[in-house]
This record gives structure tokens, C-alpha cells and sequence, in this order.
């Protein structure tokens, strides 16, 4: 690997070098024509530069640093089995700055660390920001979790993981995935085919989180048994859901009756995560109408209850999704 070092200023250059004791799993780090490299370099403004197991790094002492940080880091997680691509590359950077790094989320002083993660039939979950290794550990040890932040934040998607880890283990008997069908700023019309194919467009990314955890086959087995329900929040009215893993996604389009009504129908050994963008309300009256909205405002500090905020800084998606979220709710939006 050989290419033109990145300038640094007079005076700031700095060298390091990292050994890595697999280097079978450095084709796996590296990526197909250095592709990861390649991005760690624009995104760090170092050079590094491979010969067998051996790196060296070359920028200012301070990217240096970070840059042998970041990539002792995707070694360790291509170890674990992880596949390296640009986002965990940019998620693992903007992560290794904060208090908590990656998958591992630093105790007390003195403290072993802890490892965060999420087990499902078909793939291993690992937080990919700070707010997500907070979230992660919220989803294990409360009852009740209020998740709220902007699209692309993972809100949803490891609540669903979390509740197809506990279905898989017997830990909770039903997963029961609601959201109000509420259109996102236009009118769809009349809908044909039975109530099922008349709400399935509503839920469709809560069916995407579902297959990316379990085989299509099992999917499709736990709908028809009942072992996993998916219905619009309209059909909790007089229920108590018991023994379950209940997951209100897009809360912020609840009205304060559905919130109240949603809420209490928790019953014994259950969970309950109720996901939504305070900021990005359909409902007539905008932001001040929303259910979500209301809760929060009631909710915050009563025990048994937490919530979990994210930012753009956490958006995993492209890094585009972020900008574009910042530009249309930022300061000068």
C-alpha cells in the first residue's frame, strides 16, 4: 500500500505504529483496494501505510492518536465477527472521543468494563454511538423506555432487536409492534384489501427491523401463531399485555388520549418502548398535539421510567441523513 502521505503543517508531523497480532483478518480491516484506509485517511487527515502485520500512521500527533485509537477498535471488532464498512468506520470515530467507546462502555474507576450487545438469530447487535450504548442498556434494565430523537438514530430498530433476543430466550412470551396510522403529509386514500393489507404500509419498517433479526420463515411462523402482532395502536384499546415486549414506534403521531390509552395497558412481566421524533409530528396542530409530546412533559422523572435521547451526532445512517436533519431543525432552519 503506497500513497501520496497527507500534508501536515511544519513542526505537527508525528509517526506511530500498530501491530496487530491476526494479521489473516487484516484483508477484513483493510477492505477490498484498501477501501477503509482509504476513508480512515480523509476522515482523520493521516497516511497509513501496511507492510504485513505491521501499520504506521503519519499526521499531526493529535490525528495520529485518534487514528490508531480507531483502528485498534475495527481490529477488535473484526475479530468479534463484525464486517467494517463506512458507517461503523464514521460511527467508530465519532464514538472514540466520547467517555464511552464502541461496544464497551466504561464503569466506574476501578470497574471492569462492560460488553453491550444484542443477540439474534441471524446477526449480533453492537451500539454504534454513545446515546445507542445507553439505549442498549435502558432496554435491559427498565420497564418502561421512552426513546426519542431524529430518523436514522436506531430508536427502533434495536427495540426490535431487543424484543426478538427476549422472545428467543423465553424471556417474554408475545413481541406486540404498534404505531398509529397516521399519514406523513399526504393523503393516501382509500386502501384495498382486508384490515391486515390496509395497515401493513404503516408498518412496514417495523416488518424490515423483524426480517433483518430473524429468518423470513420464522417471521412469518410467530405473525401466524401469534407469538409476534403487529397492529395499528387502535387495536390496544381494552387490553392488558401481559408477558410481552411491546414496542410503539412513531409515537409522536399519537394523541394525547392514545398515549394515556397505550400506556396503561401495561401489564405484569412486560416491557414497553415507545419510540418517536418530538420534532416531527403529522398530526393537525403540529408538535403541541402530539401524545409523545405530552408524555414526555408528564413522565420525565417518574421511577421505573427512562428515557433515552438521541441527536443527529448519532444518525447511522449515511452521514448525509445528519446534515440534512441538522439544516431543516437546526439554528438557522
Amino acid at each position: 500500500m503506497s500513497r501520496k502521505p497527507v500534508p501536515a503543517q511544519p513542526g505537527e508531523r508525528s509517526r506511530a505504529e500498530v501491530n496487530f497480532d491476526k494479521p489473516q483478518l487484516l484483508p477484513q480491516l483493510f477492505g477490498e483496494f484498501d477501501s477503509n484506509i482509504l476513508a480512515l485517511e480523509e476522515r482523520l487527515g493521516v497516511y497509513i501505510h501496511a507492510r504485513g502485520q505491521r501499520v504506521q500512521i503519519e499526521g499531526s500527533a493529535e490525528a495520529v492518536a485518534h487514528a490508531r485509537e480507531v483502528l485498534q477498535e475495527l481490529h477488535a471488532r473484526v475479530i468479534r465477527g463484525e464486517v467494517i464498512d463506512t458507517g461503523l468506520i464514521d460511527a467508530v470515530i465519532a464514538m472514540s472521543s466520547e467517555p464511552m467507546f464502541t461496544g464497551i462502555v466504561k464503569a466506574d474507576q476501578g470497574d471492569a468494563p462492560a460488553q453491550i450487545m444484542i443477540r439474534t438469530r441471524k446477526k449480533t447487535i453492537v451500539p454504534r454511538s454513545v446515546a445507542q450504548a445507553a439505549y442498549m442498556r435502558a432496554l435491559v434494565g427498565s420497564d418502561m423506555i421512552f426513546a426519542l430523537g431524529p430518523a436514522g438514530t436506531g430508536k427502533t430498530y434495536l427495540a426490535v432487536a431487543q424484543a426478538v433476543a427476549q422472545l428467543i430466550t423465553g424471556s417474554v412470551q408475545r413481541l406486540i409492534l404498534s404505531r398509529p396510522a397516521v399519514e406523513a403529509g399526504e393523503k393516501l386514500g382509500f386502501l384495498p384489501g382486508d384490515m391486515k393489507e390496509k395497515v401493513d404500509p404503516y408498518l412496514r419498517p417495523i416488518y424490515d427491523a423483524l426480517y433483518d433479526c430473524l429468518p423470513a420463515e420464522q417471521v412469518e411462523r410467530r405473525i401466524a401463531s401469534g407469538e409476534i402482532e403487529i397492529a395499528p395502536i387502535a387495536f390496544m384499546r381494552g387490553r392488558t399485555l401481559a408477558d410481552a415486549f411491546v414496542i410503539l414506534d412513531e409515537a409522536q403521531n399519537t394523541t394525547p388520549a392514545q398515549m394515556k390509552m397505550f400506556l396503561t395497558r401495561f401489564g405484569q412481566n412486560s416491557r414497553m418502548v415507545i419510540c418517536g421524533d418530538p420534532n416531527q409530528v403529522d398530526l393537525p396542530g403540529g408538535p403541541p398535539a402530539s401524545g409523545l409530546n405530552d408524555a414526555t412533559r408528564r413522565l420525565e422523572g417518574v421511577e421505573g421510567i427512562a428515557f433515552s435521547r438521541f441527536s443527529t451526532a448519532d444518525v447511522v445512517r449515511h452521514p448525509i441523513v445528519g446534515r440534512i436533519v441538522d439544516a431543516y431543525e437546526g439554528p438557522n432552519a
